[in-house]
């Protein structure tokens, strides 16, 4: 009544302002950073983004940690302090999602151990030159043309995801812990992958984590209510994309393939013990009890399996070598069926220079091998040295010699099953480049071996990829792993069955069925990417600053 703000609006106001101080400080404190300090800090900031991967999925901490280093990108001090930033904050970000690959190294500690944190630090420096390029591009963008703060936001989104795409196929590729990962903690969320694959998923949250970053914008006026608009509108969005696949899987069909009944064999046989010459035949034996299991008494009948799997080198011998073991093997296949284990295969002794692949076989009822896929993608210094000629150590699997890549993605047809996919290990990690689009597949088999890194964060994330890549493609995905996550997961990602890590045991399970229609990121992954990424970049460039500075 006497014309001056009531108490609670001005206690507002005071609180909104302190508020907006204390932002400020916090960037000026977080920017100011120098030295040790400096990379300790963003380290730091990349390890609470690891965070939010699989299995912790912490994704609040992806605010501050994409916040704070969008912060310093703009604030640093020229292009080369932003890669440096960048990089750092790589470091810590890779050296914390990716210290599962320091286990491999303890499977023979005596001889590998040592190199654990070398491997480590190696390769989280490696990934970092991908986050430091990310960086480092976008504060050339921000020098070259002023950007509003929001604009700002979506330029460094589109460079982070261009950069994940990059790091997919650069160097033999490696996309693995790509940030769209973290929303396989939710089904509805993943069913974007079906239009954009997970790059969409990537832009998304990194524009979603950075956001609150214009809440402390030195550009912008005082004017600060208005700077929470693009914050709710981005999460806004996540909502919609939510709701989206919400409104997808309650639609979404159950159906399973007829007449195919598949059983996975997973042993839990510990990577240490796997080739032990006294143990690979008791290895075989043990699978080969598990593959004719019956129910336990007093439990429902179950269907009869029609189709037995085993997981990547199941079988510790090369079938050629070992006369009689695919008789042995084929004894275990069910009527009609087959058994489709994991085994090395090699041209035969005495032909020179003999040649090893890391395969997988089909072996009917009689005993033959009736198709065989050979892994094309292998793994740097876990299956072949890169530039053996300089570099004097061995390769981490068992044997000497380097393995030779297969021709490279096929459709395979199994007696009595779809045609498939075969993929070998990580294989399955790699967006779009799973299924053979002039032939396409009706489901995707993956057969790995995850003992390498036992009760670590690798099998989860591992898991967690072959799920994106059935939503991608919408194909079903039956995983088999020696120690775990062995799983069914149908054409939308979502889990059917699963076996956990560390536990030895079958799963008996039908095939769901393919999805009707192909989603449109199987049928235009490359472009949809090139093109998401394109518009976001230009969308941000041209969004001219506002009066708020907004």
């Amino acid at each position: 009544m006497n014309g001056h703000p009531s108490n609670s609006t001005a206690s507002g106001e005071t609180g909104d302002a302190a508020g907006q101080r204390h932002l400020d400080a916090l960037r000026r404190r977080l920017s100011g950073l120098m030295g040790w300090r400096r990379w300790v800090a963003l380290a730091g900031l990349g390890v609470l983004a690891a965070m939010a991967l699989p299995p912790v999925y912490f994704l609040v901490l992806l605010i501050p940690a994409f916040t704070g280093l969008l912060w310093i990108v703009e604030d640093s001090p020229g292009v080369a302090r932003s890669f440096s930033g960048g990089w750092w904050f790589g470091f810590g970000h890779s050296a914390a999602g990716l210290s599962w690959i320091g286990s491999a190294f303890f499977v023979d500690a005596p001889q590998y151990g040592w190199m654990a944190p070398i491997a480590i630090s190696a390769m989280a420096a490696g990934m970092g030159l991908f986050t430091g390029a990310a960086s480092a591009l976008s504060r050339l963008v921000f020098d070259k043309r002023p950007l509003s703060a929001v604009g700002r936001v979506i330029v460094f989104s589109a460079l982070w995801t261009l950069l994940e795409w990059v790091r997919g196929w650069a160097l033999t590729g490696f996309p693995w812990n790509l940030i769209g990962t973290v929303w396989v903690v939710s089904d509805s969320m993943i069913q974007l992958a079906a239009v954009t694959g997970v790059y969409g998923l990537s832009l998304l949250t990194i524009a979603a984590a950075a956001m609150p970053a214009v809440l402390a914008d030195h550009g912008a006026s005082s004017r600060r209510r208005r700077r929470w608009v693009p914050v709710l509108a981005i999460f806004a969005v996540i909502g919609v994309v939510w709701t989206g696949g919400q409104v997808r899987l309650a639609s979404a069909s159950s159906e399973i393939v007829a007449g195919v009944q598949l059983r996975l064999v997973q042993p839990n046989i510990p990577q240490a013990l796997k080739w032990k010459p006294e143990l690979r035949r008791s290895h075989v034996q043990k699978q080969l009890k598990m593959s004719l299991a019956m129910a336990p008494a007093g439990s429902p009948p179950a269907k009869p399996p029609t189709h037995i799997i085993w997981a990547e080198a199941s079988v510790p011998y090369i079938l050629t070598d070992t006369p009689g073991l695919t008789q042995v093997l084929g004894a275990a296949a069910p009527p009609g069926g087959l058994i489709i284990v994991g085994a090395p295969r090699a041209t035969p002794r005495g032909v020179t220079p003999r040649r090893i692949w890391n395969s997988l076989h089909a072996i009917d009822g009689k005993g033959r091998v009736t198709a065989t896929y050979d892994k094309h993608h292998l793994v740097p210094f876990g299956e072949y040295v890169p530039f053996r000629d300089i570099l004097p150590i061995e390769k981490l699997t068992a044997g000497r010699q380097d393995f030779s890549p297969g021709p490279g993605i096929r459709t395979v047809v199994f007696d009595g099953l779809p045609p498939v996919s075969p993929l070998i290990c990580y294989e399955v990690i790699f967006p779009g480049n799973v299924a053979d689009p002039e032939n396409r597949p009706q489901w995707i088999l993956n057969l790995t071996n995850d003992g390498w890194f036992g009760q670590s964060f690798g099998p989860y994330q591992h898991f967690a990829a072959a799920r994106l890549r059935a939503v991608e493609e919408g194909l079903p995905l039956v995983r088999v792993a020696n120690t775990g996550i062995s799983g069914v997961i149908d054409g939308y990602g979502r889990t059917v069955k699963k076996l956990g890590l560390g536990r030895e045991g079958v799963i008996d399970s039908p095939l769901p069925v393919a999805l009707d229609e192909r989603t449109p990121f199987s049928r235009f992954g490359g472009w949809i990417t090139v093109l998401l990424m394109f518009f976001a970049l230009a969308g941000g460039i041209l969004l001219a600053p506002s009066r708020n500075g907004v």
